[in-house]
């Protein structure tokens, strides 16, 4: 499970989710302004290793984290030298084991994505060679977690449930009364709003200035991850001359105003469901359990909850039962499982099981998980690696939506969505996510319409430009602009592929990027394609009934896909829940440590489970002990080891097993 919040899993207006995590991005100030001189700045360190120089700055060791952290005392306005205020923005460093290079820098998607909270889990899909070579950076950008963090989590669930379809006149004034509504409620759950007028990604990037002065390196080496390419873009722009090379992963082109990305942004995400349940008719498995045109399934039950909700019953891992409904909102909100073939797959499963079996549940166990809702009491998750509030703080202080008053702005910004109303037939939505930016305070001066006003050439150092043709949350079109305007760059496409496509295990990309770092080697073509996928290959439903099995192998390897890939349980940190209502009775409860409780718990009807089981992370394998009942009974035992031989055996009814596959 990697990177599952990343720059994975940034909401967007009622179509947002992880990891990750997006994260929608965008443009930022036209011309940059000059940065007065910090106190960090004027800093003189003695030149020494990495270790003696971060004890000297006061480094203290990261919670839970193998890196050293180190608190970094930065203006609120870098460029107001009369501005006497300052705050701390922590940084986290893990020195290089061998022979020091530099520093490998790390931002983050979001905005609102923080540094540290993903710096061990990052690194760890990193080659050997390059924490070997360089002492890695990450950090929490101002007003995130560590850094001043602020947060509006409550404020951002109300919002992204809260629905509205602009292509009627009710559903445009529903968009404009929601997103005033959040922006009022977002600002209140802040609390202490003074840093706000300063978040602008202009601001930040002085931060990291003033690490690298303290940190004594001429030039170092920069990624950026989706909104993370902005910062990357935004920070060389200003210290080019301290760049020693460049990579962007999910790229934004800062030349677009936030209605041109935006526009750009929802057309994609519609590709991308639409290559995505294209790509299920073409599995054979995913067709068989869908049992019809994957995209008739989507676009009918679409046209349906536009008539009005479905109502249907959910019980709660404590046996309750809820009368719910599941609106159009809710499917709109499905499309933050579109950042990964993982996720893609793991809403495929749901959207089949709506057409197979007529049940609504998987697909609204999908909804809960990307709003960050505990599914049995819609409890919010507070996720400090993640924040809505720096998400709009810093996008509506890098971009001017146009008009000279909150309700002009809106209104036109309402306008410009009736194109996209009209030519998008899934995920229009998802264009409304910078709305609430009409009602924020501190709005950037309408004369900074979009980041740069000129294209970002990238001059003195090489840029490695990643991106994927399936990202639906940074169009594979921002690459190719930005790429067609570096003066020395390199384009490496993922044919398929998810939302940022660096450190997931694709050789033809990850080599690339690592040889680039470590060796100084660049691609030996200007453009490069790896082969990738849409979505993982589909793994089937477990049956409705357990009398379809053909052996007790076939039926624990269902259980064991069902459990794999249940949304609270794959995505874990993303949720409180640790127990969920079996769909045929019973329960399952799991915890952080791969230990799990089934009682009477049944994924198929007639087979119901009770007793524990476990996965090792250390050796990969997977095992249960349980009672079975149903249409035999039996005590069973069930492994998987870490080359996926299977093993189950005990007694079934009234008989010996030992069968292996």
């Amino acid at each position: 499970m990697k990177k599952i919040f990343i720059s994975f899993i940034v909401l967007l207006f009622l179509a947002q989710a992880c990891a990750s995590s997006a994260p929608t991005l965008e443009p930022l100030p036209t011309a940059l302004p000059v940065a007065t001189e910090s106190p960090a700045s004027a800093t003189e360190v003695p030149v020494d290793d990495t270790a003696s120089r971060l004890k000297r700055l006061g480094g203290y060791p990261c919670p839970e984290s193998d890196f050293t952290c180190v608190k970094v005392s930065v203006p609120f306005d870098h460029f107001d030298p009369n501005d006497s205020r300052t705050f701390d923005v922590v940084f986290a460093v893990l020195p290089a084991t061998g022979q020091r290079k530099g520093m490998f820098v790390t931002s983050v998607g979001g905005p609102g994505g923080s540094g540290l909270l993903s710096a061990d889990n990052y690194t760890s899909y990193f080659d050997p060679s390059i924490p070997e070579n360089f002492d890695i950076v990450f950090f929490d950008q101002r007003g995130i977690n560590e850094s001043n963090g602020l947060y509006c989590a409550q404020a951002a669930v109300d919002f992204y449930r809260a629905g509205g379809d602009a292509a009627t006149s009710e559903g445009e004034q529903r968009l404009l009364d929601v997103s005033q509504t959040f922006v009022n409620d977002c600002i209140t759950e802040i609390g202490d709003a003074s840093l706000l007028p300063y978040l602008d990604t202009t601001q930040a990037v002085e931060d990291l200035e003033d690490f690298r002065v303290l940190m004594e390196d001429e030039k170092f080496w920069l990624y950026g991850e989706s909104y993370g390419t902005q910062f990357a873009q935004t920070y060389a722009a200003a210290h080019a001359g301290h760049v020693a090379g460049l990579v962007l992963d999910g790229v934004v082109d800062l030349t677009l105003t936030d209605i041109e990305f935006l526009k750009g942004q929802a057309a994609a995400f519609n590709e991308v469901l639409l290559t995505t349940l294209e790509a299920c008719n073409a599995d054979e498995a995913c067709a068989a359990d869908m049992g019809r045109d994957a995209v008739s399934v989507y676009d009918e039950l679409a046209a349906q909850l536009k008539q009005a909700p479905i109502s249907f019953e959910f019980t709660r891992s404590t046996g309750e039962v809820d009368q719910r409904e599941f609106t159009f909102s809710d499917l709109e909100s499905t499309s933050g499982f579109l950042y990964s073939e993982t996720a893609r797959m793991i809403f495929l499963r749901a959207l089949a099981a709506y057409s197979r079996d007529n049940t609504i549940i998987p697909l609204a166990r999908v909804v809960y998980n990307a709003l960050y809702l505990n599914p049995d009491t819609f409890e919010v998750f507070i996720d400090l690696s993640y924040s809505d509030a720096i998400y709009y703080g810093v996008t509506c202080r890098d971009y001017a939506e146009p008009g000279n008053t909150p309700q002009e702005q809106a209104a036109n910004f309402i306008k410009e969505g009736d194109e996209i109303d009209t030519s998008l037939p899934r995920l229009a939505s998802v264009f409304y996510g910078d709305l609430p930016c009409a009602y924020w305070p501190y709005p950037q001066d309408d004369s900074h319409p979009a980041p740069f006003a000129e294209p970002f050439r990238g001059e003195g150092f090489p840029t490695l430009v990643l991106n994927a043709t399936t990202d639906p949350a940074t169009p594979y079109s921002g690459a190719q602009s930005v790429y067609s305007n570096l003066t020395d760059g390199y384009l490496v496409t993922e044919v398929g592929g998810p939302h940022v496509i660096f450190s997931w295990g694709l050789e033809c990309v990850d080599s690339l990027v690592t040889d680039f770092l470590v060796q100084d080697k660049m691609p030996a073509q200007r453009e490069t394609l790896c082969e990738g996928v849409v979505a993982d290959e589909f793994v089937p439903l477990a049956p409705a009934n357990a009398a379809d099995y053909a052996d007790l192998l076939e039926a624990f390897t269902a259980v064991d896909n069902e459990i794999n890939y249940l949304p609270e349980y794959y995505y874990m940190n993303s949720t409180t829940a640790r127990a969920i209502a079996c769909p045929y009775g019973g329960t399952f409860a799991f915890d952080t440590g791969d230990l799990y409780t089934f009682t009477n718990c049944a994924f198929s009807n007639g087979f119901a489970m009770t007793g524990g089981g476990a996965y090792n992370a250390d050796d990969g394998s997977f095992m249960l002990e349980v009672d079975v009942t149903g249409l035999r009974d039996g005590s069973l035992t069930y492994t998987r080891d870490n080359e996926g031989s299977i093993h189950v055996s005990g007694t079934y009814g009234g008989g010996t097993v030992d069968l292996s596959e």
